[in-house]
């Protein structure tokens, strides 16, 4: 079920004044769930959703025109959409689940012959066909991904989402920019894989284009989960929480290579996108300059034994802050400061 409305939150203050572009996937249009998605949860920000002619070239003229006219600040396309959107360079864009072999998904999965339309479209028309030269394009198309991607201003604007569980499209080992993400997700996006995959990002892109430094917490990784490896009860809430306001980094101490993917995976498994690049391995966490260090209580792993930190330390299993509902108490009544 794509809707789960529980999820939902607006941020009026992101992308406020911009404008969004976002471009469907196939057999979809510009009046689907995820562009109304993306109309509630940034409500101060114009979101365009064309719909696409069913001809690739049609649909890559149309994006350009549109780009060339409406000049996003941000594009956001979606399996099929996301294979366009990486073509259109200058911009800064987001990818989730991008389709860049889309003609071998079609015929894979038999998205091929008569199809029904997945969402209402401007001109009314319900369904299409997919035969064989209609393919052909398709492949065509794809063989304009990736021409600037050697460009260093192009690496720092795209970013490539892919869910853990997509069933459908699997082009995350030929995404070649930097900043592809993994996400825990299916194929098609919805309220829960939007809020803490997509939007963590958006924040991110809105903050450099806006110049907004954030005040910083580091949180060390020894105060995430139980000596039993459980994750700790309200931690994630308090993570979700804290990144809508603060730039979130997580410390843990030097280890092994084996250690740090270990370590890695569990961030993966329970933190997921705000954790990408967001990492610190240190034995010197008082070198850290930032505005807080929320790390176990006596924090160092030799207690006693290391220097005070630079940022304001948050001893987590301390009196103050027995549980991460203390600290979600704490940050409240700070109110972003």
């Amino acid at each position: 079920m794509e809707q789960q409305n529980q999820y939902i939150k607006q941020f009026p203050e992101l992308m406020k004044g911009k404008k969004i572009m976002y471009v469907h996937g196939f057999a979809s249009s510009g009046q689907s769930g995820t562009a109304k998605r993306i109309r509630t949860v940034f409500p101060n920000a114009t979101v365009i959703a064309p719909d696409l002619p069913i001809h690739p070239q049609e649909a890559l003229d149309l994006l350009h025109r549109t780009c060339e006219a409406e000049r996003p600040d941000l594009i956001i396309g979606t399996s099929m959409g996301g294979m366009y959107t990486e073509q259109l360079y200058g911009f800064d864009r987001i990818v989730v689940n991008p389709a860049f072999q889309i003609a071998d998904t079609m015929q894979e999965h038999g998205l091929t012959g008569k199809q029904q339309f997945l969402s209402p479209r401007q001109d009314g028309v319900q369904e299409f066909y997919v035969d064989k030269p209609l393919v052909k394009e398709y492949r065509t198309a794809t063989e304009g991904n990736f021409a600037h991607a050697d460009d260093a201003d192009e690496q720092h604007r795209v970013y490539g989402l892919f869910g853990d569980k997509d069933e459908l499209v699997h082009t995350f080992d030929i995404f070649p920019y930097q900043q592809g993400i993994p996400f825990h997700g299916e194929h098609r996006m919805n309220d829960h894989s939007f809020m803490h995959a997509v939007v963590p990002v958006i924040r991110w892109i809105d903050d450099r284009q806006e110049g907004r430094e954030r005040p910083i917490v580091y949180i060390g990784t020894e105060t995430l989960w139980q000596p039993d490896g459980m994750v700790r009860s309200s931690m994630q809430k308090a993570v979700r929480l804290l990144i809508e306001r603060y730039q979130v980094y997580f410390v843990s101490y030097d280890m092994t290579a084996d250690g740090i993917v270990r370590l890695k995976e569990r961030l993966q498994e329970h933190i997921s996108v705000p954790a990408w690049g967001h990492t610190v391995i240190t034995n010197q966490r008082h070198l850290l300059y930032g505005d807080y260090l929320i790390q176990g209580a006596c924090g160092a792993r030799w207690p006693g034994k290391e220097p005070e930190p630079m940022a304001t330390p948050i001893e987590f299993g301390s009196d103050t802050f027995k549980t991460w509902d203390d600290v979600i108490e704490y940050f409240s009544r700070l109110g972003g400061q």
